[in-house]
């Protein structure tokens, strides 16, 4: 069974439709502007592919799994397709499962639920926190953060080579910097952790969107990653890996779906035989369209060649980063130094500005839409700003605990649909906002920096 979809326009030299990219909005000094959606790290917009095969399918949709009807067995049919759609993007290896779930956050929480008693776990503490906190029940060692990736082999092999060498291990770490965008040494990480017995898990949330991620080549345990930051936005994500410990698990919500069969014992309780298969953790009705846009997504993403969409976004990364540096009160945040290769996300503080006020600025007056505070990830944040202060009291300046400085930055990240216009915009508000100031007041409005009106 198949359902008919709409040919996308790949062309190899203009960025990948996605919906949106018409959309204008108002300025506060008056008149509309197109919108440049510049905030792909928190949710790419929707590529126009997926969107256009979601809705073929719509009125095709049905039942997963149990139902009679030809709906029932087309839906179930495109879901499980779309499993398949999505081990073959994540090259992974035979025996390996793919749990359909509602995040990156999601996913690692159902692996932390599944991992065996007794595990440690080893986590950086420059993790976004969908990928620090999950683990906070086991036997957590939260690692420093490191200034080079070498050092971040160096750190993990030192925290590895203590450990109990007879109990399981877990260690996690991101792919790309939802920060820095800057890339992890992760096939260097993944040999550091089976040298020493221990297993990784990888947050692709941030690499996928903009690289190829293979489970084999990268030689990983576990991937986990979201649909809507690879540019198909209905609240799905996925956890792929082996399959030994999420079979040998508790399931991760005890339901229909979940379980092969069930029957009432003589004393009047339950007795419940689970499935072996992805279904064990994807108890209750499917989200059918969200794995289908995802998988839509992975298919989008590979025909138009990631040669192709690397190069294109390394050179809008180019060109952000040449102008940033043209602005003497710009610093760009990094951990491994301005050479370390990384994704089409940066954030970066402006001397004299708060934040906030910053991104407010290039909203209302420029119609560009950036991300500005901690991003999820406070503790790597916090060591990348140091002790630099931001006036504390100015518009949208965060509250500070006792005895802290008020810290925030500013985040710009774009991928697969960015035009090179939205780039050229956004360097050139940000030169002149830091040359002639804001052309309008602003207040804090419950935290934020808003337009006074």
């Amino acid at each position: 069974m198949s359902v008919s979809t709409a040919a996308a326009d790949q062309s190899l030299c203009t960025p990948l439709p996605v919906l949106g990219r018409d959309v204008t909005v108002p300025l506060v000094t008056g008149g509309e502007v197109a919108y440049a959606a510049l905030d792909y790290a928190a949710s790419a917009p929707a590529l126009q592919r997926v969107w256009d095969d979601v809705a073929a399918y719509a009125p095709y949709y049905g039942s997963v799994h149990r139902g009679a009807g030809y709906l029932s067995q087309l839906s179930t049919d495109l879901f499980e397709n779309a499993r398949r759609t999505v081990a073959e993007f994540l090259g992974c290896r035979s025996g390996d499962q793919v749990v359909f779930t509602r995040s990156t956050t999601d996913s690692l929480n159902l692996l932390a639920r599944a991992i065996p008693a007794g595990c440690q776990v080893f986590v950086f503490e420059t993790e976004h926190h969908a990928s620090l906190l999950p683990w906070q029940h086991a036997d957590v060692t939260y690692l420093d953060a490191p200034r080079t990736p070498g050092q971040a082999v160096q750190i993990l092999e030192r925290a590895l080579t203590g450990r109990d060498p007879y109990g399981p291990a877990l260690v996690c770490v991101t792919g790309a910097s939802n920060v820095t965008g800057e890339l992890w040494p992760v096939r260097e990480l993944a040999a550091a952790a089976h040298a020493h017995g221990a297993r990784i898990v990888l947050d692709a949330a941030q690499l996928a969107p903009h690289h190829p991620v293979s489970v084999t080549d990268l030689d990983v345990d576990w991937i986990a990653f979201s649909g809507h930051k690879l540019y198909a936005p209905f609240g799905s994500g996925v956890l792929a890996g082996r399959a030994d410990w999420l079979q040998a698990a508790e399931p991760y919500l005890a339901g229909g779906g979940a379980s092969r069969r069930v029957t009432r014992r003589e004393d009047g309780g339950v007795d419940v035989e689970w499935h072996e298969t992805a279904a064990r953790h994807e108890a209750g009705s499917p989200n059918v369209i969200g794995a289908y846009a995802i998988a839509a997504a992975c298919k989008a993403l590979t025909e138009a060649g990631w040669d192709t969409l690397v190069a294109r976004e390394q050179h809008l990364i180019a060109k952000v980063r040449a102008g940033l540096a043209e602005v003497p009160e710009v610093r760009v945040l990094s951990l491994f130094g301005d050479d370390a290769p990384r994704v089409g996300v940066l954030s970066f503080v402006v001397d004299g500005w708060n934040s906030s006020h910053f991104a407010a600025a290039l909203s209302a007056e420029y119609g560009i839409g950036v991300r500005d505070g901690l991003f999820c990830a406070h503790p790597l944040v916090r060591t990348l700003l140091g002790t630099d202060p931001q006036t504390q009291g100015e518009c949208g300046a965060p509250e500070a605990a006792p005895g802290e400085k008020s810290l925030n930055a500013i985040r710009v990240s774009f991928g697969a649909g960015t035009p090179d216009e939205h780039v050229d915009r956004f360097v050139n508000a940000v030169r002149e906002l830091v040359r002639d100031g804001a052309k309008w007041q602003y207040r804090t409005e419950e935290g934020r920096c808003v337009p006074a009106v």
